[in-house]
């Protein structure tokens, strides 16, 4: 088991890096001007903003895409064109990336127009599903319309807000926007919400192309608060970091950063890999009232060593640590495990917390509310928080101009930048939001100036085909008919205004869906009149990563159908997306998975290799995955589970709930396969408890 890392207060001091002196809290004096623009704005009655009005206006006759800053109140319009078709009787659907974000909206759509009248299905919940607002996921909507064209009916809805809709360009997740534009019935209205982006114009014009309806454009570049980028000098002493105007979208390094960047011998914070004195930045800040603030550091084990830095940050007000101490605990008590966190004392005592995607859901949504409470002096994060969390603050500072994309670090683009500095600044609660750059071995300020006043990146098309796609179109579509909605593709649109192509789908798309259907046909799941056979039928259910090869292990019989942490473990081995260390003590596989697991692998082999041949890519399936998931469903704690699973808790508990969201899709065969589908539907159960989920 874990052992809980001993209280901060028994701890040695941090040694500074060599070279370095103790920051002195200083200012030019540039920025006595600004400075004095800090506070809290005066109270008054709500007002909209203009571009608010107009995205009103527009949804009243057209689909319209809202374009605006981060925490600049997009969110606001959903509200009232909700509103209003509660009152006309009408339902909405409200979409997002994101099932925290959508657990959030949830919460505020129940409080707003009552818990009866509002539901939410993420897959992990499913409540009142006939609710008139229903809060989601976008890859349930997408579902929904797979199942509404399948059936011949009419999507039950009256209007559709897709937030967070630059996801459209997002590599992994973007295609199921895409296919929810394309697949969405021309009578239900569309209310696109998103950050800036640079194509805005040309993606409406895509959509007014497909769905037989205009769509207007809304764009706010206007900040709701303004935004002032300030340069840290390893001497303690704040800067301005740009001289000239951001909106003459021109700006370059002010004269003191350039001779900072010129000077060979120079102070510096930090040496070789060390990380600045986090507390002492916490006090220049503190000294000119530019908290709570939101550090973007590069790795999820620097944000953890980041709050180890802050030691010397103690809450001197009392109450104030009381009032924090409370709060912590009536957040806490959901989940007996998070009480015991053992980044608890620093947050208690420092008021200071670390976010990332290694943490649990339930530990981060303390750490949001918290944070959004005002309770907080700072959060270190990874650039991830930046994108769909609202996680407000006076100041953002980055150390880096470079964010990793999952592969390789490669320079922030304007989009990101926006996201990231779009957290500093809280609308009601701030007059001025402030940017600071920290200097370090992986910031380029030449880069982040230009970021300061770059317009905003264009979102290009992500569509792919998958086998889940091209079985769920083939429930209600011939192949030609499937050609010309690949023909509606935001890709096709691009390659025909650019004039390098004809109007049909590209050929790289079209020629990749024959291929899968080739494939399909091959494998007896599509017949030779391009037909889905029996098996094609049911396989379409499975809206998974991993459709055929766990279509193949069900008709085959090779996995698991009675005993349901069996099934767990073989589901998550097929849900786990990275490689693994398989060496694993004997002791510690149960004969019984063992068995299960080598069946599974040998019995599909075949049709593994055959998709190996015919060019599509096969994850290996490992074992350790496979015991961990069989672990937590056999009842074991959960410290000894992510101590036999080698991840951090936060990607444990993803893949608990990955593997969860395939299982579903197996209950959902009930009608074909009852002993498989009746065996998902309890290892989900067994699956689904504390710390994973909490009520």
């Amino acid at each position: 088991m874990h052992r809980r890392k001993a209280p901060y207060r028994s701890r040695p001091k941090n040694r500074r890096s060599p070279g370095t002196a103790r920051l002195r809290p200083g200012a030019d004096s540039r920025l006595k001007k600004v400075f004095s623009g800090i506070g809290v704005p005066k109270k008054k009655p709500f007002t909209p903003d203009e571009y608010q009005l107009r995205a009103l206006e527009a949804v009243r006759r057209d689909d319209c895409l809202v374009t605006a800053p981060t925490g600049s109140g997009k969110t606001w319009i959903a509200e009232q064109v909700i509103a209003g078709r509660l009152a006309a009787g009408e339902r909405c659907w409200y979409a997002s990336p994101l099932k925290a974000l959508s657990n959030a909206k949830y919460r505020e759509f129940s409080t707003l127009f009552g818990p009866s009248r509002v539901g939410i299905l993420t897959g992990d919940r499913k409540e009142n599903p006939d609710a008139p607002v229903i809060v989601g996921t976008t890859e349930i909507l997408r579902n929904q319309l797979y199942d509404a064209m399948h059936q011949g009916l009419d999507l039950s809805t009256d209007f559709v807000i897709l937030d967070e809709a630059h996801y459209l360009g997002e590599e992994d997740r973007g295609v199921v926007w895409e296919e929810t534009m394309i697949y969405l019935p021309a009578r239900v209205p569309l209310l696109l919400l998103s950050a800036t982006i640079g194509n805005a114009g040309q993606i409406a014009g895509w959509l007014s192309s497909i769905r037989e309806r205009n769509c207007v454009v809304v764009e706010e570049t206007r900040r709701p608060v303004p935004l002032h980028p300030l340069f840290l000098h390893p001497s303690g002493t704040l800067l301005p970091l740009t001289t000239g105007s951001e909106a003459a979208k021109k700006t370059k390094l002010h004269q003191k950063v350039r001779a900072f960047l010129n000077s060979k011998k120079g102070p510096t914070l930090a040496r070789g890999n060390q990380l600045p004195p986090f507390g002492e930045i916490l006090g220049v800040l503190r000294r000119y009232h530019l908290l709570p603030a939101l550090f973007f550091l590069k790795s999820r084990a620097d944000c953890d060593r980041a709050i180890e830095l802050c030691r010397d940050n103690r809450i001197q007000d009392e109450a104030r640590r009381q009032l924090l101490s409370r709060r912590i605990d009536e957040l806490l008590s959901v989940s007996p495990h998070v009480g015991h966190h053992r980044h608890r004392w620093p947050l208690e005592h420092l008021a200071v917390g670390s976010h990332h995607s290694g943490q649990l859901p339930a530990w981060k949504l303390v750490l949001e509310s918290l944070m959004t409470e005002g309770l907080l002096d700072a959060v270190f994060a990874t650039s991830t928080v930046a994108a769909g969390v609202n996680f407000p603050a006076r100041t953002v500072l980055l150390l880096n101009s470079d964010r990793f994309n999952g592969r390789e670090f490669v320079p922030l683009t304007a989009t990101e930048f926006h996201q990231m500095t779009g957290r500093a600044g809280r609308r009601g609660m701030d007059r001025i939001g402030f940017m600071v750059a920290i200097p370090g071995r992986f910031m380029d300020l030449h880069h982040l100036a230009r970021m300061i006043s770059a317009p905003a990146t264009d979102v290009d098309s992500q569509i792919r085909i998958n086998f889940s796609m091209v079985l769920n179109l083939l429930l209600s579509h011939a192949p030609e008919e499937i050609e010309d909605l690949l023909a509606k593709s935001f890709a096709t649109y691009r390659t025909r205004k650019k004039g390098t192509g004809p109007a049909q789908a590209p050929r790289p798309l079209w020629n990749d869906f024959l291929r899968h259907l080739r494939f399909l046909k091959e494998t007896g799941f599509v017949d030779d009149s391009d037909m889905l056979t029996e098996d094609g039928r049911w396989a379409s259910q499975l809206r998974v990563d991993q459709p055929v090869l766990i279509a193949e292990g069900l008709r085959s019989g090779v996995l698991p159908r009675t005993n349901p942490a069996l099934l767990a473990g073989i589901i998550g081995a097929f849900v786990h997306e990275r490689e693994a260390d398989d060496r694993i003590e004997k002791a510690k596989v149960p004969k019984k998975l063992l068995t299960a697991f080598l069946r599974v692998k040998r019995e599909l082999r075949p049709c593994a290799h055959l998709m190996i041949e015919r060019g599509f890519e096969v994850r290996p399936l490992f074992l350790r995955p496979a015991v961990t998931l069989f672990s937590w469903a056999a009842g074991q704690p959960w410290e000894q589970v992510v101590q036999l699973s080698e991840i951090e808790e936060g990607n444990l508990a993803m893949l608990v709930l990955r593997t969860a969201d395939n299982l579903r899709h197996v209950r959902s065969l009930d009608w074909v396969f009852p002993e498989a589908a009746a065996a998902a539907g309890a290892a989900i159960d067994m699956l689904l408890r504390d710390p994973v989920i909490t009520e």
